[in-house]
């Protein structure tokens, strides 16, 4: 922390939960303050899950590039700070990550010698856990973190307390986690308490008035901004009316915190750092007062802005239940969640996860006529909440329950008036329901109810993009003599996950066989609309004998015509499968793959002119080349070869490796290979379409 200018750091390891990384130890800043951000899940995202999954650091120097990456993160933390993230591994090994906080740097990037101090850093970190592995150790974090004491707080010099004594404002350091460490006389008349008393104590256990989430905000962001920051408090609710100004004045060492007098507040201002005004303090403390709130109920403040921006980053219906399952139960300590869904007056199990298995199969289905509190939340439109199962038994009785303990919450799930469905959340031991949590989970719930809605009508929309597409692309491939012929098409995955890809093979009149693959630019039904009507051209055009040139010209001058705003690769090659002679036309398309008898593979270095859709002028030269028994060709889209942030050289090459070594039989094993590795990719930017032909016979 210290080597990188740091003030604060810490590790997030492993957990025995798959998937779930928790903060294991923290310096520099109280961890109570931190709660919300004590377990992280690695397909989250935020950046401590970034550095885990990819292995890279990740480094923001200033508020500006964090917002721009990760705006969840800055949903919760909205202060200017920078942070830097070094996974933590060991060949393929991944421990967890190491988190350090320091002053922003705007618009400098993290230096070279800072990467190389973080990095050898958790390098070090890395081999000591091996070794501890192989000792025996088990390198997991269980519970919650561990703080690593700063130096003990010092009262200072004697004469600086003696200046701050004559002050008639209440003066208090603290130092970076929380610890008071000089308490000037004002303060002690102020507060009623010596000083022995105070120093060397966290600053909300020696006064617990000041540790109510209202004013969480406040402390994160003094002790993370470096910024003063000014906000009113009350001083407990007796004698009414007693609030206090304070004020925290933070630099690298600590933070100073003045109190003084002060009337009720109109509001509570913002700090420094934060743009406008809050809620009335009054109210704010007063909806505190007479509630137990813990940290974890505190956090739950955080969600709906979380879980919002969370929301508009999931497409469907599973990824909006599965964001619901990571932002909402860790929020309020839930372990069940199910969702149901509404289609023509019935509710339908969508989701869920905690239940035991099989229990919900019985309430799948259900009418709205049924009195179940599921269906009856959806129909009055009101939560409903029962702080133990007695409650919710004696409610509904004989109604069928998955445990004897805990509590429930039935929330409705409606969108701009419309009934959408309803969610059910689990806790495994009874709790109370405060007026802010109710609040905050009815929120919740519609925001989810916007979320499903749309995923509903998209997953619609894909249902019906995918059966265009799956009608425009050939069905099965003509079987010939002396030829084999295999195709394949993976869509995208982000979007509509379909595009405009696509591959046939034509039976010619004259007993030639046509090969094709094409590209239209951009994704969607529009993308695939445009590949329907080419490869119609391209078939028609085909069909008529027309030459290699005369096809691609063709489709040109059609894609002109008819003015789609898109522009199409192409590459169109006759072969005749008795003597293996092939001509060829290529339109901005990527060059084929030819692979020989002995196993030799080369890149084609066919002519050819501009993409499809630009040039009405354009000429498309052919070149004439052989196929001996025993060869395979290979056509392919960018999507197969091109990947973000790598020349497509670098992946062509890479294509042109896999199917040197690959089988050159059965011709469909050699596909599934050629294709597998961006099969189980789950984030592929682009579609992708293949097409291989192999000379099994004809040769003299």
């Amino acid at each position: 922390m210290e080597a990188v200018g740091g003030y604060a750091a810490g590790i997030y390891l492993r957990s025995p939960t798959t998937g779930l990384l928790l903060l294991a130890l923290f310096t520099g800043l109280p961890l109570q303050l931190f709660r919300p951000w004590w377990r992280m899940q690695v397909n989250r995202p935020y950046p401590v899950a970034e550095a885990y999954r990819s292995g890279q650091a990740v480094l923001l120097p200033d508020a500006e590039s964090a917002m721009s990456r990760f705006p969840q993160l800055m949903a919760g933390l909205p202060f200017t700070f920078a942070s830097l993230y070094e996974p933590v591994t060991a060949g393929t090994e991944r421990f967890g990550v190491l988190v350090v906080l320091r002053e922003a740097t705007p618009g400098i990037p993290v230096g070279t010698a800072d990467r190389e101090r973080l990095r050898r850093a958790a390098e070090q970190l890395a081999a000591d856990l091996t070794a501890l592995a192989a000792d025996g150790g088990r390198v997991l974090w269980e519970g919650d973190p561990m703080g690593v004491p700063a130096p003990p707080p010092e009262a200072g010099a004697e004469g600086a307390r003696r200046a701050a004594d004559r002050l008639a404002q209440a003066v208090l350091s603290l130092d970076r986690e929380g610890r008071i460490g000089y308490v000037n006389t004002a303060a002690e008349e102020l507060l009623g308490v010596d000083g022995p008393h105070l120093r060397g104590r966290l600053l909300w256990e020696a006064l617990p008035w000041l540790g109510h989430p209202a004013y969480e905000d406040h402390f994160r962001a003094g002790f993370m901004s470096g910024e003063p920051v000014h906000f009113p408090a009350r001083r407990g609710r007796h004698p009414p009316g007693q609030w206090l100004s304070v004020d925290l004045y933070p630099a690298a060492d600590g933070v100073t915190l003045t109190l003084g007098t002060s009337a009720k507040p109109a509001y509570a201002p913002a700090s420094r750092t934060r743009q406008g005004p809050v809620a009335d303090a009054d109210a704010a403390v007063d909806g505190y007062a007479d509630l137990d709130v813990s940290a974890d109920e505190a956090s739950a403040l955080y969600r709906p802005v979380a879980l919002a921006i969370a929301l508009t980053e999931a497409v469907t219906a599973r990824q909006v239940s599965a964001v619901v399952t990571e932002e909402l139960l860790p929020a309020f300590g839930g372990r069940q969640l199910a969702i149901y869904l509404l289609d023509e007056r019935h509710l339908y199990l969508a989701w869920e996860t905690g239940f035991p298995q099989g229990f919900l199969n019985r309430f799948d289905g259900v009418s709205l006529d049924v009195r179940l509190p599921g269906v009856e939340t959806l129909t009055t439109g009101r939560p409903m909440f029962f702080e133990s199962m007695q409650h919710l038994a004696a409610a509904y009785p004989g109604i069928p329950l998955d445990a004897d303990v805990g509590a429930r919450a039935f929330l409705p799930l409606i969108a701009s008036g419309r009934p959408v469905g309803s969610c059910i959340l689990g806790f495994d031991s009874p709790r109370g329901f405060s007026p802010e949590e109710r609040t905050v989970l009815t929120a919740l719930a519609g925001l989810i109810a916007q979320a499903l809605a749309r995923a509903r009508r998209y997953d619609s929309e894909v249902a019906l993009a995918r059966g265009l597409q799956s009608a425009l692309l050939p069905h099965r491939l003509p079987v010939r003599e002396h030829v084999d012929t295999v195709g394949r098409y993976l869509p995208g995955t982000q979007g509509m996950e379909v595009g405009g890809d696509w591959y046939d093979v034509v039976e010619t009149g004259s007993g030639l066989l046509a090969l094709v693959i094409g590209d239209v630019q951009g994704h969607g039904v529009a993308a695939a609309a445009t590949m329907g009507q080419l490869r119609s051209a391209v078939r028609a055009f085909a069909l008529s004998g027309s030459t290699p040139e005369q096809v691609v010209s063709g489709t040109n001058q059609l894609l002109i015509d008819l003015d789609p705003g898109q522009f199409a690769s192409c590459c169109y090659m006759l072969l005749d499968p008795t003597s293996g002679s092939v001509m060829a036309a290529r339109a901005g398309h990527p060059q084929p793959l030819l692979r020989h008898p002995d196993g030799r593979t080369e890149v084609l270095d066919l002519a050819g002119g501009v993409v499809l859709g630009i040039d009405p002028e354009a000429s498309y030269p052919v070149t004439e080349l052989r196929l001996t028994t025993g060869s395979i060709l290979a056509l392919y889209t960018d999507g197969l070869v091109e990947k973000p942030g790598l020349d497509i050289d670098v992946g062509v090459e890479r294509l042109r490796r896999a199917l040197e070594a690959a089988r050159p039989s059965p011709l469909t094993e050699t596909a599934d290979r050629l294709i597998s590795e961006a099969g189980n990719t789950a984030d592929r930017p682009d579609d992708i379409a293949l097409l291989l032909a192999s000379r099994t016979g004809g040769d003299p």
